[in-house]
């Protein structure tokens, strides 16, 4: 079994439903166990700001899903719960991107694991943070570490999970 690591993000039609139900999904995936989810963060968009706020949060997993298959179910929840690809960085129902599989580095056009730039968003550090402090990424960061570079950003919490 592999353990993985999924950000989860929404702004559109209900986004907290959206994660709700994405996390419903991804617990009935074949092989697959949810073994702890952060709590929920309203952030900024990353993209063009004429959008509304996301919701964002991140789960962990264990599955026996190899990361191609885990993407590619991953893609059906999206596309499942109406994700369309508009502009990039823009609006979306749901997105969900693994961020981590293991210590696994794969560099391949479908996926980058670990997350290309994961280390530079709070809206990924802080709920990793959250539920998994003790974290080293394949490149010997620290989750504990990481952390510090957003000390002083506040993202408002939505849903608290613990």
């Amino acid at each position: 079994m592999a353990i993985a690591y999924i950000a989860l993000g929404s702004n559109l039609n209900q986004p907290v439903q959206q994660l709700d139900s994405a996390l419903n999904a991804m617990a009935n995936l074949p092989q697959t166990q949810i073994l702890a989810v952060s709590s929920f963060y309203c952030s900024k968009p990353l993209g063009p700001q004429d959008q509304p706020d996301y919701i964002n949060a991140v789960a962990k997993i264990e599955t026996t899903l190899e990361p191609i298959a885990l993407l590619d179910a991953l893609q059906q929840i999206e596309l499942e719960q109406g994700r369309v690809r508009l502009r990039h960085w823009g609006e979306r129902t749901l997105d969900l991107d693994i961020l981590l599989y293991d210590q696994l580095v794969i560099k391949s056009e479908r996926l980058t694991i670990p997350h290309y730039d994961m280390h530079n968003r709070e809206f990924v550090i802080v709920p990793l943070y959250e539920i998994a402090p003790e974290l080293t990424l394949s490149s010997g960061e620290k989750i504990s570490e990481l952390i510090n570079n957003f000390k002083n950003i506040q993202m408002e919490l939505v849903i608290k999970t613990k």
